[in-house]
């Protein structure tokens, strides 16, 4: 099992955490939403929980509760820019449909 980040997106995580003055890493996981079925969650981090897994990559902890980790194994975060808009990419290999907005998907 394994959650990765790229070095775009570990480079986005760091900034933020160092402007905003504490953190320690990323946390993410899926909630039930959309029309789809689940939605990616992304916060930031300040303490950790007990029960969560951690992964680190580039120097960035990305931090996943048990339960999402079985929807999200083996996804990619990166970080990408396109005309004014930018954003998390989710490169999630389990995804078998997502909605047209991509807002949500299922496995």
């Amino acid at each position: 099992m394994a959650i990765t980040i790229t070095p775009a997106a570990a480079e986005h995580v760091r900034n933020f955490l160092e402007k905003r003055g504490k953190g320690v890493g990323v946390r993410f996981g899926v909630r039930t939403s959309g029309c789809s079925g689940m939605a990616y969650v992304l916060e930031f981090v300040d303490e950790a929980d007990a029960a969560d897994v951690v992964f680190e990559d580039h120097g960035v902890k990305v931090f996943v509760d048990p339960k999402s980790l079985v929807y999200i194994d083996g996804t990619e975060l990166d970080f990408g820019r396109e005309g004014l808009n930018e954003g998390f990419i989710f490169n999630n290999p389990n995804v078998k449909d997502a909605c047209g907005c991509g807002e949500s998907f299922n496995v």
